[in-house]
């Protein structure tokens, strides 16, 4: 493929998908529309479809001949504002449906979630297992859990009686509460960025678009997805995976969703690929874009994929 045709196959089309509740949710798609094989990006809670941008870009680029459609959830990045009792996984499921039936309504799927996108994923199998092996050819899980995310690092804090308070207070008063949140963001921002950088130094470009994505999300959003997790439970899907090729990965220093949640989840589907960062937080996506995009793209060929790039040589991830 020359540079030329390239560039043009992977140029961003914009789309806008209606749910049935007349939610818009903004679509951006790459690559060829004849692509024989499409990869759904999911991103994660109080993120956007940015987040996946230097994955993307890296996927494209080894990947040439695939589609990627990214997209922002409810509530976060360009997608609009939905009621908040619309803001928990189960219908976060429902809007991949929609996404997928609208630009992806026939050929081979592979879903790639980080974080909260991964339990969208999750979710999604939940709904339709009967899609595992036919439309899903394949599933990258990043970041993220099946289950007891109160049970270990960060995220033991949702089980804190100051979360349902600070829920309690987004309900009755949003407005003031979106300000605390713009000044809480900065006073917490060396823990925050800690808890997604592990031990890593990261560019000023990636705490700045990781800051961003994170301020700009509502705090209605935010507070409401929260209420999802604590009982979030889809232990029962990972066999399920088995039937298709799946990558686990995540980072060595990820303290909100820790590695014990990966090795479960790979422990749980056969011939699962674990792959693990060494020294990457929570961001994995935005630290180390380029391992992680290789990744995908071993993913995509053993899930039938015939548009990748030859690579010359293996790249250990350290």
């Amino acid at each position: 493929m020359s540079i030329s045709s390239l560039i043009a196959a992977s140029a961003e089309r914009r789309v806008t998908v209606s749910t049935r509740d007349r939610v818009a949710l903004a679509v951006r798609e790459y690559g060829p529309r004849g692509a024989d094989l499409t990869v759904v990006l999911l991103h994660g809670h109080c993120q956007r479809t940015e987040s996946w941008t230097d994955v993307r870009d890296a996927l494209l680029r080894q990947y040439p001949g695939a589609r990627v459609v990214c997209y922002d959830h409810r509530g976060h990045g360009d997608s609009a504002n939905a009621p908040r009792q619309t803001y928990n996984l189960a219908q976060l499921g429902y809007d991949l449906r929609e996404v997928l039936d609208t630009v992806a309504p026939t050929g081979p799927v592979v879903l790639v979630g980080h974080s909260m996108g991964g339990m969208t994923v999750l979710t999604y199998i939940s709904q339709n297992p009967h899609e595992v092996g036919t439309r899903i050819a394949g599933v990258a899980l990043i970041a993220t859990a099946a289950s007891g995310l109160a049970d270990a690092g960060f995220g033991r804090l949702l089980r804190n009686p100051i979360v349902s308070a600070f829920q309690s207070a987004v309900r009755y008063a949003p407005r003031l509460m979106q300000h605390a949140k713009l000044v809480a963001c900065k006073v917490f921002a060396p823990v925050i960025r800690t808890a997604e950088f592990g031990n890593r130094k990261v560019s000023v470009r990636v705490r700045s678009l990781a800051n961003a994505m994170h301020n700009e999300t509502p705090i209605v959003t935010m507070a409401s997805f929260l209420s999802s997790f604590p009982h979030y439970d889809r232990t029962g899907t990972l066999p399920a995976l088995s039937r298709i090729p799946t990558l686990v990965l995540c980072g060595s220093a990820d303290l909100m969703t820790p590695p014990s949640h990966s090795i479960a989840m790979a422990a749980a589907v056969e011939y699962s690929d674990l792959v693990m960062i060494e020294g990457a937080g929570h961001s994995v996506i935005l630290e180390q874009p380029v391992h992680v995009a290789e990744a995908i793209a071993r993913l995509m060929t053993r899930a039938g994929g015939t548009g990748r790039i030859a690579q010359p040589h293996l790249t250990l991830v350290a």
